[in-house]
């Protein structure tokens, strides 16, 4: 362990994960962060994204996140590989939580890692668990969820306003002016009258999708973290039986 904290300190690409390994308070019961331990490894695609590892560095070196912040795809390999209960919890919090998904570590890996794979790995778990930090990474995002899970897609022509996306420009503002004129004007039936929805989605078709979250466990993940997103989604789908 010793040599992997060395490891870890390579060329300025600090692992800060056992310092909040160990200072987390309230304690999580050293049980629980052996299970999450557990659940990663045993998920199918583990040991695809994470073989060996040559600590050469090259995933950090074309990682955005590690540029800008406090990550580095190098530790979480080395962090998973190490087996330690202690250093993968560390990375629970905000760590993983930087990752941008990007998958650029994967292709310059040279023992075809995946590193952002494992992060993904790693949120699931988050997610299933109902982790406060996946709580916190998923609070703004509760009317987006809302629209993923009822129409399949994650924004709406009434979500686009100024306030919302400052940086789109001066032109924003008038582009959200008399929306539903503009919609009216597209040449595609079932975007003409979608205001609320990406597109006009059939009642059977929003149905299927319910159902298809319910059963593979989706809306419970989302019952741990977002219990107000997850009771609007159900009201919704109740209203229509």
């Amino acid at each position: 362990m010793k040599l992997l904290s060395l490891l870890n300190k390579k060329s300025g690409d600090v692992d800060h994960t056992e310092k909040r390994a160990r200072t987390r308070k309230p304690e999580v019961p050293y049980e629980e962060k052996v299970q999450i331990l557990k659940e990663a490894k045993e998920d199918p695609r583990f040991k695809e994204y994470v073989r060996s590892c040559l600590n050469c560095g090259v995933c950090s070196g074309v990682c955005p996140s590690h540029r800008f912040f406090d990550f580095s795809p190098r530790i979480v390999v080395q962090n998973l590989k190490s087996d330690d209960p202690e250093l993968v919890y560390g990375m629970m919090d905000e760590y993983i939580w930087a990752c941008a998904q990007c998958f650029a570590c994967s292709v310059v890996c040279p023992v075809l890692n995946n590193p952002g794979g494992a992060v993904s790995i790693l949120r699931e778990i988050a997610v299933k668990k109902g982790l406060p930090s996946a709580e916190k990474v998923l609070r703004p995002y509760s009317r987006i969820l809302y629209k993923l899970f009822t129409t399949g897609t994650q924004l709406s022509p009434d979500m686009m306003q100024p306030d919302f996306f400052k940086d789109w420009g001066p032109k924003e503002e008038h582009i959200t002016e008399d929306l539903k004129a503009k919609r009216k004007a597209i040449p595609v039936p079932t975007l003409q009258n979608a205001i609320e929805s990406a597109w006009e989605m059939d009642e059977s078709t929003a149905r299927e999708l319910y159902e298809i979250h319910k059963e593979s466990g989706a809306l419970d993940m989302i019952k741990k973290i977002q219990p107000n997103t997850h009771f609007l989604v159900e009201e919704k789908f109740e209203e229509q039986s």
